[in-house]
């Protein structure tokens, strides 16, 4: 029993967060808590931007030295593309397809300080 009680809980730290704890992020976009920043996913066309700030502020954070890429899932079709720094706080990717309305975009970064994680996004 001890046994089961310790796996639900370590599995629910490991759980990617989803839609019910988005918060608005300074430029409208979803943001969610990973890997110790706030990341804003923003989508236009076949764009997708992830921006990062200082968690629960709109400081920006550099992202000189992240590295990050986003699993777009939708209806049957998966596109994974690397997002690279751009800009002050950006990290940015193109899909070969515009990003479609309820697509889920999955994120994997790690920080310049090596902290690493994952975040579910529901577009």
């Amino acid at each position: 029993m001890k046994l089961a009680l310790l796996l639900i809980a370590a599995l629910s730290f490991a759980v990617p967060a989803f839609a019910e704890d988005y918060e608005k992020g300074p430029n409208g976009g979803l943001m969610l808590d990973v890997a110790g920043v706030d990341a804003e996913l923003l989508t236009a066309g076949n764009t997708v931007t992830i921006n990062v700030f200082v968690p629960n502020t709109p400081k920006p954070v550099s992202t000189k030295g992240f590295t990050a890429a986003a699993l777009i899932a939708s209806g049957g079709s998966r596109e994974t593309l690397p997002l690279v720094p751009q800009g002050e706080n950006s990290l940015k990717g193109d899909a070969k397809n515009p990003i479609a309305a309820g697509a889920t975009i999955t994120l994997t970064i790690k920080t310049a300080e090596g902290k690493s994680g994952q975040a579910k996004f529901k577009k």
